[in-house]
């Protein structure tokens, strides 16, 4: 806990929670409005913290997520009580698979008449605790603000993750004299990893021919981007990346890969996989015959259902600067391997010409992104939102700056687009945000298309119109020869719903007329969706979870 003021201030519990969350440097608060939290928006006013209201309050949940991935700080939501709070839930999942710092305030029925049947009276902290690192009721008016501090700094220390507070309303509402929460200087410092493994590690790096490293979101919420460059450079060895950790090694370095993954996984005879657990999307570890090893930022996030040549736990820039400094040789043996990866992804980007510049009608969803790939920006944040077309952007899209392409993790949680580009906005409200989303998913948050409109968000949205839902038609025809519960109506016009609420777009359905529509996208001042009839019978390949 940091330590307080010397003085006590005298103020209603609103107060008390905006000094907290100031202390802690939040200057925004994404909420839906609720009476049981009006005092926490007299303090955010007096504050200036900014109030961005949303119209679900999974959205807000997002947003908070989106200003995080992006600015490496934790983002705050805030959810009145009851509906308020279990609306946000999934949202707040998301934000636990994927280990993003994010905080939620919750409102609560008052402690005074708790089991009275007041409104929306609900105890949200049993059905929070499993999926937050820290999961708490405040007992007290003078009490929140060093609640919240607590909070937030769980939130931000390794392993990151979210948190939640809920506050009854009579104490928010109550006064109370407390002492202001200290400014924050820096979080609570990870664990040292053990350096015996890292100097383990990095002669197993030394002594493979085939040495292959996996860098994940971790890698990017500590910071290590910088240690994973030189690592890399230091050995030679091949980078491949997953999540928000695509960027910590720009896409263009010689030594980052993408197209080739599975050569490289399935040949390999070493595998590093670092800030990323060894899930589905890593096929559960197992890497055809190579000894895997796995750096995680806490010794209790590594695998226990993989045999492992080795691991560590801990800070991931002092692991992979202890590693790199435990390597002999200058990396020459590695040669060979790094020529035959380069061969294969120069090959393979070299035939992706015809999907990307096709000009087959209906429209192949690779035509977008090869119009795309020519206007962003080197730190455009881009945002996918969706099943099978999200799934052409993780493989075409190609990520140069750390924290810019923000999908919704191993959870799957779909409807995070709009809320993911106002968070993104917020936070960096200079660069290029890009929004990409099935059909199927811009349903569930169609609603905050208005959000995006009435704080003019400049973000440029792209449909994939496929009619369907193209994740699971296809996959069930296969398997049924029939499919059900699959079709979406017919040229649906999502740029239509944009335009109702007051923003702009336009429905496209001829390849040629897909670059100047992003153009015209990427230059409005406030949201535009461009809505892309593509092929209903298009289907994303799927060979393999290492594919």
């Amino acid at each position: 806990m940091s330590s307080a003021d010397d003085s006590k201030v005298e103020a209603h519990g609103g107060s008390h929670a905006a000094w907290a969350l100031r202390a802690h440097g939040v200057d925004a608060l994404f909420t839906l409005s609720g009476g049981h939290i009006f005092p926490l928006y007299d303090g955010c006013v007096k504050e200036e913290i900014r109030l961005v209201d949303v119209r679900h309050e999974q959205t807000a949940v997002f947003a908070a997520e989106g200003y995080a991935k992006v600015s490496r700080r934790p983002g705050v939501a805030a959810l009145t009580a009851g509906p308020g709070v279990t609306n946000g839930v999934s949202a707040i999942t998301t934000a636990h698979f994927t280990g993003s710092p994010v905080a939620v305030l919750g409102g609560r029925a008052p402690a005074a008449r708790w089991g009275h049947g007041s409104l929306q009276e609900l105890d949200h902290v049993p059905i929070l605790e499993t999926v937050t690192k820290h999961a708490a009721t405040s007992g007290t008016t003078a009490g929140i603000g060093s609640d919240i501090d607590q909070m937030l700094r769980s939130a931000r220390s390794s392993h990151r993750g979210p948190t939640f507070l809920d506050v009854p309303m009579d104490l928010f509402f109550g006064s109370a004299e407390a002492a202001k929460v200290s400014e924050f200087q820096d979080a609570e410092s990870a664990a040292a990893p053990d350096a015996e493994s890292l100097e383990h590690i990095g002669q197993l790096l030394s002594q493979a021919e085939r040495p292959v490293l996996m860098a994940g979101a971790d890698v990017y919420w500590d910071g290590a981007e910088g240690e994973l460059k030189a690592l890399a450079e230091a050995g030679q060895l091949p980078v491949f990346m997953n999540g928000l950790g695509r960027g910590t090694l720009a896409a263009d370095h010689a030594l980052a890969f993408s197209r080739c993954r599975s050569t490289a996984f399935k040949g390999g005879d070493l595998v590093v996989v670092i800030g990323t657990p060894l899930d589905f999307r890593l096929g559960f570890g197992r890497f055809g015959d190579a000894k895997v090893v796995h750096i995680m930022d806490r010794a209790d996030r590594v695998s226990q259902h993989v045999e492992l040549a080795a691991s560590a736990g801990g800070s991931l820039s002092a692991a992979l600067r202890g590693v790199r400094e435990a390597l002999s040789g200058t990396g020459e043996n590695h040669s060979a391997w790094i020529e035959t990866l380069t061969a294969e992804e120069t090959a393979k980007r070299d035939g992706e010409a015809e999907i990307l510049g096709s000009d087959a009608d209906p429209i192949h969803p690779g035509r977008i992104y090869g119009e795309l790939a020519k206007r962003l920006d080197r730190d455009a944040v881009v945002i996918g939102d969706g099943g099978d077309f999200v799934s052409y952007a993780g493989k075409y899209v190609d990520t140069f700056t750390p924290g810019c392409f923000l999908d919704p993790g191993p959870y799957g949680c779909l409807g995070t687009g709009p809320g993911y580009a106002l968070g993104a906005h917020t936070a960096a409200p200079d660069r290029q945000v890009v929004l990409l989303m099935g059909d199927g998913a811009a349903g569930f948050s169609l609603g905050d298309l208005d959000t995006l409109v009435r704080f003019q968000v400049p973000v440029a949205i792209v449909v994939g119109n496929n009619v369907c839902w193209g994740l699971e038609k296809h996959p069930m025809q296969h398997l049924y020869g029939y499919h059900v519960a699959a079709e979406l109506s017919e040229k649906a016009r999502y740029d239509g719903v944009l335009e109702a609420l007051g923003g702009a777009g336009e429905t496209v359905e001829r390849p040629g007329d897909i670059g100047a529509a992003l153009e015209r996208a990427l230059d409005a001042k406030g949201p535009y969706l461009v809505n892309v009839m593509t092929d209903p019978e298009n289907v994303y390949p799927r060979s393999s979870n290492l594919g």
